[in-house]
């Protein structure tokens, strides 16, 4: 049986880019960096993080938003409502049980926990909020959208470290497939940046320490990347099958055509330095798309930022598909948010394929001469792209693969 093809038919952006697919689009595209100094991560030894401007909870999603949601939360909200709207949908008129929602999320609520946790050692357990469970479990991020959106189809939070976006897309793919869903919100979400989550991965050495010149501390690809910069955000992806999708006058931005995953089972936080393990994964991607290395126009990297990591995916990238795509990562401009990279990829991806232009990959100043790929740099890059691959692996050796196509 043949399968229906996958329509991305709306976006929601929100990053250290900016908020809304408008302002990421102008950022990203133009290659300029976010990272700064952050008051709240002061006295640690590293401050600098990629967090949302100018990013108002009462706001964007709602006056008593603070008294319930964690902040991972308030962005996934902002990021679906622009999602819809882009997609023309109105959730007063669709049948809410067959919308489903799947959110990647790594962490949940961080933010909630340290500052919670700081109430019951300062003040009491008699200060801690009765929402704190609510308010910091992954899972209420997808439970939020359906009350917001009234989805009350299957709802799901996947958690597979930094490819969790890319992993609820790839679910979300298959609720429509197997007709389950006529429509899937999905992508990620996620608000890391804090002071334990930051100083964690500090202890790691995972963060650049590059404190002197913040915007030029995450440069993907780069010969003189130190590790990645801390960021936040949240991507949401509306899909339907295509022909549901044409039948209701929806405009398509581009197609979901193929999602592969698989474990390095090699270690906790290091890729597996064969790439035995993403080489899998986009195996799969590529025959679940029913397409083969040579298609591939373009590929949105992994692209951390982190010595290890960057140069295996590279030396994958270029035994599986030579140096004729395109690679980019947008990390050098949003860093990396962790649960919500992959799905904030996967909207870039989709954008890519629909504006058949490449954005460039942020502070690569020199190419690493052991990453032999053509590396999109210092500005955007005009090009058809009817084939994109968008990577994404994470700790615990989870890797996830999606393919997009015009």
């Amino acid at each position: 049986m043949t399968r229906p093809a996958i329509a991305v038919t709306g976006l929601g952006l929100v990053t250290a880019a900016g908020i809304g697919v408008t302002a990421n689009r102008e950022v990203i595209w133009s290659g300029t960096p976010t990272a700064r100094r952050d008051p709240k991560l002061a006295g640690l030894p590293v401050d600098i993080s990629c967090t949302v401007p100018g990013f108002d909870p009462a706001r964007h999603v709602g006056r008593r938003s603070e008294l319930s949601h964690d902040r991972f939360v308030q962005l996934a909200l902002t990021a679906a409502a622009e999602a819809i709207t882009d997609a023309g949908l109105d959730p007063s008129t669709w049948d809410g049980a067959r919308v489903g929602v799947v959110i990647g999320c790594g962490l949940g609520g961080v933010s909630t926990w340290e500052r919670q946790h700081h109430q019951l050692l300062g003040s009491g357990p008699e200060t801690v909020s009765a929402l704190l469970i609510p308010m910091l479990v992954p899972n209420m991020v997808a439970g939020h959208l359906a009350i917001r959106f009234g989805a009350t189809g299957p709802n799901f939070v996947t958690a597979t470290a930094c490819a969790s976006g890319a992993t609820a897309i790839g679910s979300a793919m298959s609720l429509l497939r197997d007709d389950l869903c006529d429509i899937v919100l999905t992508g990620g979400a996620e608000a890391g940046v804090s002071p334990l989550i930051v100083t964690g991965f500090a202890r790691m050495g995972a963060l650049s320490g590059r404190l002197d010149d913040p915007a030029a501390a995450s440069r993907p690809f780069d010969v003189d990347r130190d590790g990645f910069v801390v960021g936040e955000g949240s991507g949401i992806l509306v899909l339907e099958r295509e022909a549901d999708a044409r039948a209701r006058g929806a405009t398509v931005r581009a197609r979901v055509a193929g999602y592969g995953s698989s474990a390095d089972a090699h270690h906790m936080t290091a890729p597996d330095p064969t790439g035995a393990g993403a080489t899998r994964a986009l195996s799969a991607a590529l025959a679940d798309a029913g397409l083969g290395t040579a298609d591939v126009d373009h590929v949105n990297a992994h692209g951390t930022s982190t010595p290890l990591n960057d140069v295996t995916e590279a030396r994958m990238l270029r035994r599986m598909l030579g140096d004729r795509p395109s690679v980019t990562s947008v990390k050098g401009v949003v860093g990396h948010s962790l649960g919500a990279a992959g799905a904030i990829e996967a909207a870039v991806t989709a954008l890519t394929v629909q504006q058949a232009s490449v954005p460039p990959t942020a502070n690569l100043d020199s190419l690493d001469p052991e990453i032999e790929l053509d590396v999109v740099a210092k500005t955007a890059r005009a090009q058809p792209v009817g084939v994109a691959v968008s990577n994404s692996f994470g700790f615990g050796g989870q890797n996830a693969v999606l393919v997009f196509t015009a």
